[in-house]
């Protein structure tokens, strides 16, 4: 069966109804802990950021200019994102030589995907990632279908917006290159000058960022050491390898694997070859280094549009469309653990936090606010004057700026760390943390309040602490407190 010229109405819908979902759940619970960092990082722009490049923080903030405080303008993109993600996948099924049938398959399979959907749901370097990942393999692909060696600069283009994202893309630009030495009859695009002017246009474009990094001693090189002591456990590497099979979801597994089978023998397809290849050599990649287990989400919907293909040609008509209507139903069950569909406390008393986290870290920060602005509050006059709010990461000082607090506030943690410290002379300190602050760093400290989100998160249980002030100066104190961690 020959691909359709275009897509289908159908397909459309598809890739609308998950944007619209993903748009009409903005606003429930809160912001994540990461976009409220990345909206206080985009009002600090700059070439960089300590863990990560400046892309994702520049749109935050432009979107927190535009609409301060709003949840709906903040994941605008996103959703838009996921959107895009599901019509060039099932372009790339058309491509494939799939019909309609293969088309919405490979549609659904990726607008109710697990992974899709949780990144989808919020600003994150993820979701751009996402994005990046799916179109760079469809410019791929069809630079080696068509044999069109100038389309490597609009290759080049994509990777170089990809790598001010995320470094992230650079192992899949890799992938992609074995993947083609190790085909016969590709190899000669990698002698093309138009490919190595689509390299040269990616490093142009990423240069900033590769200088800012220089410049501050490579702080990604201490991160990703530090994800690779937390990720590369035996525990986290059966998480790499096993939530592969949920990252769609198990049937959606079922058309990636069926596709990277078939993009693997068939020789009609030896232009998609060097995609399964990739997804391989990286899952090895990762699991050497430690990645988490989202970092191979952007080649699971181009695997599945090859599967698509392959049970679309296989089964009958009706067959496919009950395959396509149980992956949707399928969906149906992770969903409270994706997106906000619950009351927080029912979720809070589930077992979906288990299987995502993340939904847990986007409730309470209205209670963390309260209770750092009662112990404020409980200052004398004078006090209140010179005041200053110290956090331990990154989360808790993104909040207190996005909700406001009225003494200034600086974060020890990342990103946060570079804007501080406090002038000299400010005091008293109303930490903010995990535990109280080292007596070295700050003086005098008791704690004032507990932290209560109403739910088992990050932040539940932590403390407020009043100090009198640094220990000594604030450029001395800063230099214990700050600290690089994923």
């Amino acid at each position: 069966m020959r691909g359709a010229n275009r897509l289908t109405g159908a397909t459309y819908a598809v890739s609308a109804a998950g944007t619209v979902l993903l748009l009409a759940l903005s606003g429930r619970y809160g912001p994540h802990r990461d976009e409220l960092y990345f909206v206080a990082a985009g009002h600090h722009p700059q070439w960089g950021y300590p863990d990560q490049p400046p892309l994702t923080p520049l749109v935050a903030g432009l979107a927190d200019s535009v609409a301060p405080g709003s949840l709906l303008v903040l994941r605008l993109l996103s959703a838009l994102a996921v959107g895009v993600v599901v019509l060039v996948t099932a372009d790339l099924a058309r491509a494939l030589g799939g019909g309609r049938g293969a088309e919405l398959l490979a549609a659904v399979a990726t607008a109710t995907g697990a992974g899709v959907l949780a990144v989808g749901h919020m600003l994150s370097t993820a979701t751009t990632d996402l994005l990046v990942w799916t179109v760079v393999v469809r410019l791929v692909v069809s630079t080696l279908q068509h044999d069109r060696p100038r389309q490597w600069l609009v290759v080049g283009l994509v990777l170089g917006i990809g790598l001010q994202n995320k470094h992230l893309v650079g192992f899949l630009a890799a992938g992609l290159v074995a993947g083609i030495v190790l085909t016969p009859g590709l190899r000669h695009h990698l002698r093309s000058p138009w490919a190595w002017g689509g390299a040269a246009v990616a490093i142009l474009i990423w240069l900033p960022n590769l200088v800012w990094q220089a410049r501050h001693g490579w702080p990604q090189t201490e991160l990703a050491a530090d994800i690779r002591d937390e990720y590369g456990t035996a525990g986290g590497i059966a998480e790499l390898v096993l939530l592969q099979v949920v990252m769609l979801n198990p049937l959606g597994a079922v058309l990636a694997a069926v596709g990277g089978v078939a993009g693997w023998r068939r020789p009609q397809w030896r232009w998609f070859r060097p995609v399964p290849i990739a997804y391989l050599l990286l899952l090895t990649v990762f699991v050497l280094t430690g990645g988490k287990n989202y970092y191979l989400l952007g080649l699971l919907p181009p695997l599945a549009a090859a599967g698509a293909v392959v049970l679309e040609r296989r089964w009958s008509t009706r067959g496919v469309g009950l395959f396509t209507a149980a992956v949707a139903v399928t969906a149906l069950f992770p969903l409270p653990a994706l997106l906000p569909v619950l009351p927080a406390t029912t979720l809070d008393a589930s077992f979906y936090p288990a299987l995502n986290e993340d939904q847990m870290e986007t409730i309470g920060w209205p209670a963390v606010v309260r209770t750092v602005r009662g112990v404020v509050d409980s200052l004398s006059a004078g006090e209140r004057g010179s005041a200053v709010v110290v956090t331990q990461n990154y989360g808790q000082a993104g909040a207190l700026r996005w909700y406001g607090v009225e003494p200034p506030v600086y974060g020890t943690h990342n990103g946060f760390a570079d804007w501080g410290p406090p002038p000299e002379g400010s005091g008293p300190v109303v930490w903010v943390g995990f535990s109280a602050p080292d007596p070295a760093a700050l003086s005098g400290c008791a704690r004032a309040a507990r932290l209560d989100t109403g739910v088992d998160n990050e932040e539940d249980g932590n403390g407020v602490w009043v100090c009198d002030g640094p220990t000594g100066s604030w450029a001395s104190a800063w230099k214990q407190l700050r600290h690089l961690s994923a």
